[in-house]
């Protein structure tokens, strides 16, 4: 079949109601019913306005199990191992992206480390090696979605690939759960009706199954009482409710309150994501997985904006093991699931998505209704951003940028933060780290057009904030007049500290008026280019979230223990360790410090980094040698050669990488070089040491 012309923004829609549901439950996630209407009564609302949300586990998972599409040239190959690499790619080891509860009570952590010890797909998440109360808690259907939001209006394709992704880590009625929620997404596109949309699900699982008799059991209970959702969740909770089922988060009364929640909200989004909500159990599960049927159901308009849509404004945290990828927008995610359902359906994007998707940059481009991209503002005026259809450089439509009662000369800013911290979130959930999205040596693109101002001169420029020293550069000026204009600013190269915000600025001056409205449309942002960067430790502190969630400024941990040490950045480990920092879109460049090994004999610069199961290595080596390595699901030498290097003496290290050549130097003499017939293209820096090593580092020098 071919896909349908709104299948864009209905998967935007699914996705962003995921995050909806997920922001949702989250403050109140593991709260019983009877607490939920103690504290609140009703709830119809976010429980808790964050400053920014923190990652999740419900949306890592999706965002990043999802690129097993990546790995599979033909759909018909598809497997669970597909989706076993992804999971050991992105998730770092033992801390952030899902709960590590330990093995045999997480059932993500129990697999994980199945997999880590070369038990494989699908029998890391099998009841024959983990036992049915493992296999069938709740993650087999929570980070379920991007299987359906790829597969729109084709159940049969969904349910192929929910049921290989969820053998990963679960089994039984971790599997069904998996299956009948992809289902649903995907009929969501195409039904009009949700009744239906439960029922066709229902056919992809078998009948007898104790998932199938749950839902059957509560369509039938809704319908000899058809107006009363609490009588309905008190009929769960004395059948179905958590007493009743072993482990830490079944996944049977869960299902439950889902089912509760869509007949009995109509087909409304508010009112089907608030019952589920105020239901309790694990919410922030329940209500995105709803978010996702309901969002595709409903479709943008019907997700009210100002309820649910402006407190997020697009914005995404994650933690994967790449730190780049952790601070990322709702539409990024969105139109990456749109990619892969027309590359799936074998069938062409249309325009403007095919170009957006050729251009082979991370785009904010404002295609999405309503979509701001994460766009920020700061100004002493009162300032407001929306998505327009009234101008576009590109496409459809453009973000319109108005600073009202701007005072002469005052400047107005509108900008992408590039870098996060501890300080810009209320909580630690998940434990996230981030690495810039642009640095200096870079040029940040963007099309404006600033709208005339009678009787005052009034302008726009592009700009970029260093977040050490504040300093901001600032690019050429336009005056407003009425027209587009393509601009770009090359961050200047060669400086410490980090890009801590990029993009634009309005500003108006007069000699006799005190206040202006100012206005502009700001289209097809994004950046471009090498890095020429330098990151020191002196006088750098820790970033401490928590006293158990401590960070490394501007890098992400794989594994291993890391602390600054005076001048140095300090790693270590029992039997391997790695840190990552700069972007995963970086193709050729150079890494370079001071390394001083401690003990231990192995110790490395890396490059390309594409995630834990994916990267160029060189640095020292076993037995006084050097060498290269290449990590292809597990790190193998390439190349090597003797070099007398010893514990506690100082080496300028660099490692090069230029199309398919890997070159290594020691205190500036190119030692070894190597050409991979199958090279990795892109990809972040970092670090790392095995066999129970210990490395300082310090003054890198990133440079394209």
């Amino acid at each position: 079949m071919k896909l349908p012309g709104d299948t864009f923004e209905r998967i935007y829609a699914g996705w962003l109601g995921k995050i909806v549901g997920i922001r949702m439950g989250s403050a109140i996630e593991g709260w019983t019913y009877e607490r939920i209407k103690d504290v609140f009564g009703e709830l119809w609302d976010y429980p808790v306005a964050y400053r920014n949300f923190a990652a999740d586990d419900d949306s890592n998972g999706p965002l990043f199990f999802v690129r097993a599409l990546e790995r599979c040239r033909d759909i018909r190959q598809f497997s669970a191992s597909d989706v076993a690499w992804s999971l050991l790619n992105y998730a770092p080891f033992e801390h952030g992206f899902f709960w590590w509860g330990g093995y045999g009570v997480s059932t993500e952590h129990t697999a994980y480390l199945n997999l880590r010890n070369g038990i494989p797909a699908p029998r890391s998440g099998s009841s024959l090696q983990n036992g049915s109360t493992m296999a069938e808690q709740i993650g087999g259907q929570i980070f379920i979605d991007p299987w359906g939001l790829v597969s729109p209006g084709n159940p049969v394709q969904a349910a192929y690939l929910a049921e290989r992704a969820a053998s990963v880590t679960h089994d039984g009625n971790g599997i069904y759960g998996g299956i009948f929620l992809a289902c649903a997404i995907s009929l969501s596109f195409v039904e009009k009706d949700i009744a239906s949309i439960i029922d066709k699900a229902l056919g992809y699982i078998p009948k007898d199954c104790e998932y199938a008799r749950v839902v059957k059991a509560v369509i039938a209970f809704h319908d000899e009482h058809p107006d009363d959702w609490r009588q309905c969740y008190k009929f769960i909770y004395d059948n179905y409710g958590y007493d009743k089922y072993p482990g830490m988060c079944h996944i049977i009364p869960n299902a439950a309150v889902m089912i509760l929640s869509l007949l009995y909200g109509n087909g409304d989004f508010s009112k089907t994501l608030c019952i589920c909500n105020m239901c309790g159990w694990d919410t922030d599960c329940n209500v995105g997985n709803l978010g996702s049927i309901m969002g595709v159901y409903c479709g943008l308009d019907g997700i009210d904006y100002e309820k649910w849509r402006v407190p997020i404004n697009d914005f995404l945290a994650c933690s994967c093991a790449v730190p780049s990828m952790n601070a990322t927008d709702i539409p990024s995610g969105a139109a990456y699931m749109a990619s892969m359902a027309y590359r799936l359906a074998g069938e062409t994007p249309p325009e403007p998505w095919k170009s957006l998707f050729e251009r082979d940059v991370e785009i904010s481009h404002f295609e999405f209704p309503g979509s701001t991209h994460a766009i920020r503002t700061s100004s002493s005026a009162v300032c407001h951003i929306r998505n327009t259809d009234e101008a576009a450089r590109s496409g459809k439509r453009s973000l319109k940028l108005t600073a009202s009662m701007s005072g002469s000369g005052d400047e107005n800013f509108f900008y992408k933060q590039s870098y996060y911290g501890s300080c810009d979130f209320d909580n630690s959930r998940y434990d996230p780290f981030f690495s810039p999205l642009a640095y200096p040596g870079q040029t940040l693109h963007a099309s404006l057009l600033p709208v005339p101002v009678d009787g005052f001169e009034a302008f726009a420029r592009l700009y970029a904030k260093n977040g050490t020293t504040g300093e901001i550069f600032r690019g050429e000026k336009i005056n407003s007049d009425g027209v587009w204009h393509d601009l770009s600013l090359t961050i200047p190269g060669g400086q410490a500290g980090y890009i801590s915000e990029i993009g634009v600025i309005l500003c108006g001056v007069s000699s006799g008026r005190n206040n202006v409205d100012l206005a502009a449309y700001l289209d097809d942002m994004y950046v471009d280019g090498a890095p020429d960067y330098m990151i020191g430790f002196s006088g750098v502190a820790m970033d401490i979230w928590t006293p158990l969630h401590q960070e490394v400024p501007q890098f992400g941990r794989l594994k291993g223990h890391t602390y600054l040490d005076g001048g140095f950045l300090s790693l270590s480990c029992a039997d391997f360790g790695e840190m990552y920092t700069g972007h995963h879109s970086w193709r050729d460049y150079s890494i370079s410090c001071v390394m001083r090994p401690l003990v231990g004999d192995i110790h490395l610069l890396l490059a390309r980094v594409q995630g834990a199961m994916s990267s160029y290595a060189a640095g020292f080596y076993k037995n006084g040698s050097i060498a290269i390595l290449k990590n292809d699901s597990g790190y193998m030498v390439v190349k090597d050669t003797p070099f007398p290097w010893e514990t506690d003496n100082e080496y300028q290290v660099k490692i090069i990488v230029r199309g398919a050549t890997v070159t290594l130097e020691v205190d500036g003499s190119p030692l070894l070089s190597w050409e991979d017939p199958n090279p990795i293209t892109s990809g972040c820096a970092g670090i790392a040491v095995q066999h129970g090593s210990h490395c300082l580092y310090r003054d890198f020098e990133i440079k394209g």
